[in-house]
């Protein structure tokens, strides 16, 4: 065989190669295609061209693995079990860019499934090669070990603390200051799921100084990016008062407060989230955040916005109301409530309305006045009905309870009570009749609507357990009344009457 002809040999093998790993990695990327491939054992075919002479052969190769492992944990652990990951980890370190790239994405393919995966990412080395990556000089290679990554950190706080060992923290830092905006988005998505875990891991974030080149992207245009900064802020605040103190202490508000009403969804969500972690701390974080108008931008947010992307605003009330007295006026003033209360008429899922109906209960629980404002808005019915209702969630059945509960017994607005002696069970009904024992006796105008609209009847048709609390409640409305119309409007008073006669 002539020297062209042995030429010729390779050069068509190299292209059947060439070929086999691009129409892999085509076919990999339509999910439809992954069974098949599985199942033709294309993992064995693809693993030894990892190592293969050429680098473009390598890189396909990669790819077609990173997309492979990324559309299920079965195929992830594949990946894992055919003892490929040291193979690219190695490479990680020798080959260009272009390498380094697929292979940072077949690692983070593999570790976004469960912590299981992550850690068998983590046992082979990635992480002392994906710093390396993360110090290079081309962007693209930082952005993908960066998103490598984040998606190890994310799992729970022992993976968190071993990309923290490895010393990537700094050089995450590093990269949100960067000019391109893809890694910056990534740097920030890393720092939000390795503080999220625990107060020390949120500290080690702050150590690195990351809050103030964090608080410098809130008004950047780039919507993905601002997702990403008011996450990673939020996660950060969310531990501790000291940390959320750092957080407002980096000057983000008011200019945070314009971004609820930003046109990307999550942008609002993630800044609402932020402004709930940070008051849900003390009194004075909270009144803070009032002063600089972020009750009334939540509340002008609530009305903007539907479903799930509401939780954190109306937590977020809840919180500040809960604190003082002065805080829940604060809630009222900026007409809180009545928002309130189309999202609790609005909203069809029970984990929603449950947050609105133990934010009412912060609201009203603190003076007469207070709870006024619940009543006035017609939330008694509501909460009452989902209390009641069978199919309400264990969950919302207690808040909405509790809720009334609390505010019941801060209320003394009649006119509101008054409908809940018809319908209320009895574990309700002794906290209203209890408030008309309190008002009665001081308000001649009420002893006499409660007659002329039936209320009072309807207080002694009542049945109550002799010495029972509620007994002893409507023996004290009854003692505001002469006896005679006590037993006019008692059950069974006509029949007596009659037989007298």
């Amino acid at each position: 065989m002539s020297q062209r002809q042995v030429l010729q040999v390779f050069e068509q093998y190299q292209k059947a190669r060439t070929q086999f790993v691009q129409t892999v990695a085509d076919l990999a990327s339509r999910p439809h295609n992954t069974e098949t491939l599985q199942n033709a054992g294309v993992m064995s075919l693809l693993r030894p061209l990892l190592l293969d002479a050429v680098p473009t052969i390598q890189q396909t190769a990669a790819l077609a693995l990173g997309r492979l492992a990324n559309y299920n944990d079965d195929l992830a652990e594949a990946v894992v079990k055919g003892d490929i990951l040291p193979q690219l980890v190695y490479s990680l370190a020798e080959q260009n860019r272009f390498y380094k790239k697929a292979a940072a994405f077949v690692l983070r393919a593999v570790a976004k499934h469960s912590p299981e995966l992550a850690q068998a990412v983590v046992d082979c080395g990635a992480l002392d090669a994906l710093v390396v990556s993360l110090e290079e000089f081309d962007p693209g290679v930082k952005e993908a070990a960066a998103w490598a990554i984040s998606y190890i950190a994310r799992h729970n706080a022992q993976l968190s603390q071993a990309v923290v060992d490895a010393g990537v923290v700094p050089l995450l830092v590093l990269c949100i200051q960067e000019p391109e905006i893809a890694l910056k988005r990534v740097a920030a998505s890393a720092l939000s799921d390795i503080a999220k875990h625990s107060p020390e891991l949120a500290q080690t974030v702050v150590d690195t100084g990351a809050i103030a080149h964090l608080a410098q992207m809130i008004l950047n245009p780039d919507a993905k990016l601002k997702r990403q900064v008011f996450s990673a802020l939020s996660q950060i605040a969310k531990h501790s008062v000291d940390v959320a103190e750092m957080v407002v202490e980096a000057e983000i508000f008011p200019a945070a407060l314009v971004c609820l009403k930003d046109p990307d969804e999550f942008v609002r969500k993630n800044v609402a989230t932020l402004i709930r972690e940070i008051t849900k701390h003390t009194p004075e974080l909270s009144q803070i955040i009032v002063n600089m108008g972020g009750v009334a931008a939540v509340i002008d947010y609530l009305g903007d916005s539907k479903g799930n992307v509401r939780l954190p605003g109306i937590m977020m009330l809840g919180y500040v109301a809960a604190h003082s007295e002065i805080l829940a006026m604060a809630v009222i003033v900026s007409k809180g409530v009545p928002q309130l209360s189309i999202c609790l008429e609005e909203e069809q899922d029970d984990h929603l309305k449950a947050a609105t109906a133990w934010a009412f209960g912060q609201i009203g629980r603190h003076t007469p006045e207070h709870a006024r404002a619940v009543a006035v808005a017609n939330v008694f019915p509501k909460l009452l009905k989902l209390y009641l209702d069978t199919e309400s969630s264990e969950d919302l059945q207690v808040k909405a309870k509790k809720a009334l509960k609390s505010i019941l017994q801060k209320c003394t607005y009649l006119p509101a009570l008054e409908p809940l002696l018809y319908e209320a069970p009895s574990n309700i009904l002794k906290h209203v009749i209890c408030q008309f024992s309190k008002v009665l006796p001081h308000d001649s105008k009420a002893r006499r609507l409660l007659v002329t609209s039936g209320g009072l009847k309807k207080v002694q048709e009542i049945k109550a357990e002799p010495g029972s609390a509620i007994q002893e409640y409507i023996n004290a409305i009854n003692s505001c009344y002469p006896e005679e119309i006590v037993r006019y409007y008692s059950p069974g008073y006509s029949e007596s009457l009659l037989e007298r006669i």
